[in-house]
């Protein structure tokens, strides 16, 4: 069971309710383990592999393909009616240093520097050997992508990391996604893909480097450039008759496709359930196939990488703080921590479960909104509830959320509000709403969205005391005007300057509010999933709380606990680890070190 910590980093102590409701759930668990575990050989079998892997994401299917290459016979499991998880719903940024990408693309990357950097992005709290082991193999998975699918990669040039100012860090990044995917490769099974988060604009075909472009296209030459180009690449796939596929989509159908070629079944509709155990080792899952359950065994090994727990509100209430819930997630609606509760049912350590792959996010109707460069771009700040600035909101996503709880206590910032006036809503693209139109009705009427013509009625409509808001942007403006933030230094890193607006003078991160109407965007803790689960070693073995080794369980992806700590390096933090440590497990089970 992990701990949160306050806001000077130092451990808090784990509340008495969440003791007992960890004691009782882990009690409760074993032994239904125990009773599970004592009939599961004698429920139908479904076959035997030497390698059995649960759930069908980067982390999965990496660790199948690696497998499969190994000569080893797989099957991959999948609770949902399609493959991929949440990686299909993902930009499918891809942080691994040192890729053969990035150093073909000229990227001055070497291994003291990535070194230096992860250590001092994660800290002490993530064992050196599983940094290290992530840092060596991490190429080597990227290079056998490549060599065992049709994937090709694109370096994300510009795509600073997280804190470039720390040794080590590129300012110009390290992250790739994966190139332009034709769909037909998969023929049928494409049917089978989980749609994404958020559709491509129609008839366009747009990489995740390129949104930061087109949300300036209405005011920047090179913006409309660049969504002229993805109009040209997409008319060019549509005359020949492909069905072009990038970001999260590409990644997912690509793994497939090279799945596909190796013989490796996919079995949908085939949620986890249990895992199997034999004189002490996993050696095997039990699954329900066709509404029945029954066995399915591994000679070698269990992978898990089932996602993590967004999605599963006792588990959100048992291990995070509040206020916490499963509708402000854009994870895959699948991810209820099936693979992590087994694992705890056999006595694996849990760490990290009370974070979480933050950001800020509109709870829009229907579905949350994950707010990358709508927070960040200069004609807007953020608020909590007391109608002033807590926090530079242009920070690494995940670290603005850290700081919304942190203050929460004291100072109400769940929900924050982020404040702009229509000047910037004239200029930029907001979610997929073209600058100056309007946005949807059932926006304002949920909530998730107010408009007014002084800041006085705007603070009236949000709940905020109207002096402090007057107050809060007035100081704003002053400082937007002088190109500097001395309150919580907005644009002092290269990265915040990733999603802004270079014609903004003095400083592209920051500008004066000063056309109304003005508004207001309801903002919540999201995330794309939970980054914690089963502990595990440098070689992916997942671990009981002494320390030793489950023998044949293996994790990786959002069902372990994620390399990254509590931090986040740079884009495809989530993406590049899972990936790894997927290829890393499967080498472990065929023997290769």
């Amino acid at each position: 069971m992990t701990t949160s910590t306050n806001s000077a980093g130092t451990p808090k102590a784990p509340s008495r309710r969440r003791v007992l409701a960890g004691a009782a759930g882990a009690g409760l668990a074993v032994a239904a383990g125990v009773q599970q575990g004592a009939h599961a050989a004698d429920l139908p079998p479904l076959g035997t592999y030497d390698v059995v892997v649960v759930g069908s994401g980067a982390a999965g299917m990496t660790a199948a393909l690696t497998a499969a290459g190994q000569g080893l016979s797989c099957v991959v499991v999948e609770k949902a009616p399609t493959f991929g998880g949440s990686t299909p719903r993902s930009g499918a940024g891809i942080w691994i240093p040192n890729n053969p990408v990035i150093l073909a693309a000229g990227v001055p990357d070497t291994p003291a520097k990535a070194a230096a950097y992860l250590a001092a992005v994660v800290g002490p709290e993530v064992p050196a050997d599983r940094q290290r082991a992530f840092l060596t193999h991490g190429p080597a998975t990227i290079s056998y992508v490549m060599a065992h699918s049709p994937l090709r990669f694109r370096w994300m040039e510009g795509y600073s990391d997280y804190y470039p100012e720390l040794p080590g860090g590129l300012p110009n990044g390290r992250s790739i996604e994966p190139d332009q995917l034709d769909g037909n490769l998969l023929g049928a099974e494409l049917a089978h893909l989980n749609p994404p988060y958020m559709d491509v604009p129609a008839g366009m075909v747009v990489f995740s480097a390129d949104y930061k472009w087109i949300a300036l296209a209405a005011v920047n030459t090179r913006g409309a450039a660049v969504a002229a180009q993805c109009l040209a690449r997409g008319t060019k796939a549509a005359l020949l008759g492909q069905k072009p596929l990038t970001m999260g989509q590409a990644l997912a159908a690509g793994l497939r496709a090279g799945l596909s070629s190796a013989g490796v079944p996919v079995w949908l509709n085939t949620p986890l359930t249990d895992l199997h155990v034999e004189n002490g080792r996993v050696t095997g899952a039990v699954v329900t196939r066709d509404g029945a359950p029954g066995l399915v065994r591994a000679r070698r090994g269990v992978i898990v990488g089932s996602g993590g727990f967004e999605h599963n509100a006792a588990m959100r209430d048992r291990f995070q703080r509040q206020p916490i819930g499963t509708e402000w997630t854009v994870g895959a609606k699948e991810n209820t921590g099936d693979g992590i509760r087994a694992g705890e049912r056999l006595g694996a350590a849990l760490d990290l479960m009370d974070d979480a792959w933050w950001g800020p996010a509109i709870p829009a109707p229907g579905e949350p909104y994950f707010c990358l460069a709508e927070r960040t771009l200069p004609g807007g700040l953020l608020v909590n509830g007391s109608g002033r600035r807590f926090v530079n909101e242009a920070a690494p996503y995940s670290d603005v959320v850290h700081t919304m709880y942190d203050v929460h206590d004291t100072d109400p910032a769940i929900p924050s509000w982020l404040i702009v006036d229509q000047n910037y809503r004239n200029r930029y693209l907001f979610k997929d709403v073209l600058p100056a139109l309007p946005l949807p009705d059932a926006w304002y009427d949920s909530g998730a969205a107010h408009k007014a013509w002084t800041l006085d009625a705007l603070a009236a409509s949000i709940g905020v005391p109207a002096a402090a808001l007057r107050t809060t942007v007035d100081r704003f403006n002053a400082q937007a005007r002088r190109g500097e933030d001395p309150d919580f230094h907005r644009g002092d890193s290269a990265y915040d300057h990733y999603y802004t607006d270079p014609s903004v003078l003095p400083n592209p991160c920051l500008a004066p509010l000063w056309l109304p109407p003005y508004h207001a965007f309801r903002i919540v803790p999201g995330d794309l999933g939970t980054k914690g689960g089963m502990r595990t070693d440098a070689r992916a073995r997942v671990l009981r709380p002494d320390g030793s080794v489950i023998p044949g369980l293996y994790a990786a992806g959002n069902a372990s606990a994620a390399v990254m700590g509590h931090s986040y390096a740079g884009a495809g933090s989530t993406i590049g680890p899972a990936m790894t440590f997927g290829y890393i497990a499967a080498r472990d089970v065929a023997g290769v070190s």
